[in-house]
């Protein structure tokens, strides 16, 4: 008998055209390194008195369907999460390489069908009304540049044939850390040891009541970004920054030798006043846990830009 194994699992992801409502077609193979996206329903204890020690039946609570799914960073399939957490992006050039270009504040987000499955179970799980809520990554010297992806969705369908069809597949290219370089207003900023950040659009759930206990959608409420930067303690220009509660430009960007780039340039951050502690003989270190606003010079918080041979997410 054959047994799941992850080395064995597959992703599909397509855009709905109607909350909740699977397409039938245009499903895109996904690059991913793990998922916990599911399904749950919990039992609800009896509280009936009066039959004895022994209790009752459970009851069914409602069904919640959500997870997180741990993506690549890379030069083509990471447009489509850019899109599922900022909206449609707009798009430039007159052949390829196109310039997409992802900006927070819009009200429309849109969802997704998502489809994991084991072959070999047969086991296909599709996701349907999948809104992203949170997407967040680290930047640091050494290891594998991976985004992390927080998804809310409607529902879970269980089948032994995949509905998805055969989706199509993308050409893997994934940025490194060593492709990696952070700048501030315009400058590189040097002596960072490692950065975070995270976007998040804090979905408010619609729980209706419905025969089904699923949600009837996920809206997005005031979004925010925030993260972390640890920098060696070079100079003061963070800590004059913090001190007086101007608000600077932060760039992260990854570019490879064949000219794809990723840029996420968040418009106004503003900095924590930091404790600066001499822990011992070693090279000291300040920590910045920094908050991202709207800025007034883009009428927007953060713009994501990639640059790729696809022409339309």
């Amino acid at each position: 008998m054959a047994r799941a194994q992850g080395a064995r699992a597959q992703m599909a992801l397509a855009f709905e055209t109607t909350y909740g409502t699977p397409p039938v077609s245009g499903f895109t193979k996904m690059p991913f390194a793990s998922t916990s996206l599911g399904s749950e329903q919990p039992l609800l204890n009896s509280e009936l008195l009066g039959y004895g020690r022994d209790p009752l039946a459970p009851i069914k609570d409602a069904v919640t369907a959500d997870g997180d799914v741990v993506v690549p960073i890379d030069a083509e399939a990471f447009g489509f999460w850019l899109k599922a957490a900022f909206g449609d992006p707009t798009t430039a050039g007159a052949a390829a390489p196109w310039t997409h270009e992802f900006q927070s504040g819009s009200w429309v987000l849109p969802s997704m069908s998502i489809e994991t499955g084991m072959p070999e179970v047969p086991r296909f799980a599709m996701y349907s009304g999948c809104v992203l809520d949170q997407l967040s990554w680290q930047v640091q010297r050494p290891g594998l540049l991976t985004a992390t992806a927080r998804l809310v969705a409607q529902g879970e369908t269980i089948a032994t044939l995949s509905g998805a069809g055969s989706p199509a597949e993308l050409a893997l290219q994934r940025f490194g850390h060593f492709n990696g370089a952070i700048s501030r207003n315009g400058s590189a900023l040097g002596n960072v040891v490692s950065a975070e950040i995270t976007y998040a659009n804090n979905l408010d759930r619609i729980e209706t009541i419905r025969s089904d206990g699923k949600i009837d959608g996920a809206d997005p409420s005031i979004a925010a970004l925030t993260g972390r930067i640890e920098v060696r303690f070079a100079d003061s220009t963070l800590v004059a920054q913090a001190i007086n509660g101007d608000p600077c430009e932060i760039s992260f960007s990854y570019v490879l030798p064949s000219g794809e780039s990723f840029t996420f340039t968040v418009h106004a951050v503003y900095l924590p006043r930091p404790r600066i502690e001499i822990s011992g003989p070693q090279g000291v270190q300040a920590t910045f846990d920094w908050q991202a606003a709207k800025a007034a010079s883009h009428a927007r918080m953060c713009t994501a830009t990639l640059i790729n041979d696809i022409e339309v997410y």
